[in-house]
């Protein structure tokens, strides 16, 4: 059962009351950033844990039979972040893990989500935001800024564009979908997710390698170069389909 669904059916009552305390993690090496943040959640249920962590390795005991969540605090590479989440959710699995930092690109945004981040928050934000956005995450859902969401959007539109100035049709959608196998389409769909390719075969219950063969074969059969041109494409196309099924069924 994936992390999301049990955590709704462990941890969401608790985090409904708003009078429950919710245990909060600073993942943070800078102590004037730390203190800043104290400064910032104080009052709020999001109620600091004791002591200084700078990394997962290092994490106070924590009861996971109730709400729990991380911040992460830190502008690291892609991939040290994109770990440090994933051992998170490992280690918590139905934790929330929330990335605070100066600026998001929608790539990192993609990786970070699939590897199990519930959401990015800007330092610009101003401090109530930055609590409401808190608070959507801890009732189990994704908060990701809306400018991360419009540059995907865009990045569909300007592929869709490119597609049919290069001869690719977007009328033979239900084709192109119809090539794939019934596990090819439901790793395309986990794909324009972000989700990794452990938390794909976790998810389907397959072997990790197996995901990557059937990826190599999506990459193929929708001729993208790599697994985020295929998330792209299959964002715009799958629901271009349905409609295509849809206007005939509704023709019959």
């Amino acid at each position: 059962m994936r992390h999301d669904v049990v955590y709704k059916e462990q941890i969401l009552a608790v985090a409904q009351d708003p009078f429950q305390n919710v245990a909060t993690v600073l993942i943070c090496q800078n102590l004037l950033l730390r203190t800043g943040i104290g400064h910032v959640l104080s009052g709020t249920r999001f109620a600091l844990v004791d002591g200084q962590c700078d990394d997962p390795s290092n994490l106070p005991a924590l009861d996971d039979t109730m709400p729990v969540l991380f911040m992460i605090c830190e502008n690291r590479p892609t991939q040290e972040l994109v770990t440090m989440v994933d051992t998170l959710k490992a280690q918590h699995p139905l934790s929330r893990v929330v990335v605070l930092a100066d600026a998001m690109e929608p790539d990192t945004a993609i990786q970070l989500c699939g590897a199990g981040m519930d959401g990015f928050c800007p330092t610009s934000m101003e401090r109530h935001a930055l609590v409401k956005a808190l608070e959507i995450v801890i009732l189990g859902e994704t908060y990701i800024p809306a400018s991360i969401g419009l540059a995907l959007l865009e990045r569909v539109r300007q592929d869709r564009a490119h597609s049919d100035a290069a001869g690719a049709p977007g009328n033979i959608s239900t084709e192109a979908l119809e090539k794939l196998s019934e596990r090819e389409a439901q790793i395309l769909r986990c794909l324009t997710r972000g989700a990794s390719n452990k938390v794909i075969a976790r998810e389907l219950g397959v072997a990790e390698a197996t995901v990557k063969v059937h990826i190599k074969a999506i990459l193929r059969k929708v001729k993208a170069t790599n697994r985020t041109q295929a998330a792209i494409w299959a964002t715009g196309h799958f629901d271009l389909a349905q409609d295509n099924v849809r206007a005939l069924e509704a023709g019959e």
